[in-house]
């Protein structure tokens, strides 16, 4: 792979949605990748869309935890390795399905999770600005909000 040129013309991107990534099979993951002669990789995350054919509301905590997950990733992984993350929304959970967890409804949610990455991390100080941002007086991450 590495004598082929192919790693000096893509960057290669490691897809996972789950709440209990296999943080250090990703780390051996991102390093057969360096071996092979890539030198930058890409995480994929999701913000809503990735958990059921049948969700039309958002559970926060599930994709929030996908994050701090990924970011335990890319702590254990080489500085200069992560290009980026791709926080990925989908609207159907495959091809032949209606649509599912429409924008509107996920919005709390991508904010939730852009702050958690932006900020490596959740707290309470990043809830609060994202109530504030989004003009919510309570934002639940382990219940589906009205």
């Amino acid at each position: 792979l590495s004598e082929s040129g192919v790693p000096q013309l893509v960057q290669p991107m490691i897809w996972d949605y789950a709440v209990d990534i296999d943080v250090l099979g990703k780390v051996q993951l991102i390093e057969k990748y360096r071996r092979c002669g890539f030198s930058k990789v890409w995480f994929a995350s999701a913000f809503k869309g990735a958990t059921g054919v049948t969700q039309s509301l958002t559970l926060i905590g599930h994709h929030l935890r996908n994050q701090l997950e990924w970011l335990q990733v890319a702590s254990r992984s080489p500085a200069d390795v992560l290009e980026g993350i791709a926080l990925t929304g989908w609207q159907r959970y495959d091809h032949f399905s209606v649509l599912c967890e429409l924008l509107p409804v996920a919005i709390p949610s991508l904010a939730v999770c852009l702050q958690a990455l932006k900020n490596g991390g959740y707290s309470e100080r990043v809830k609060e600005n994202v109530e504030k941002l989004l003009g919510m007086p309570n934002l639940e991450i382990d219940t589906f909000m009205r």
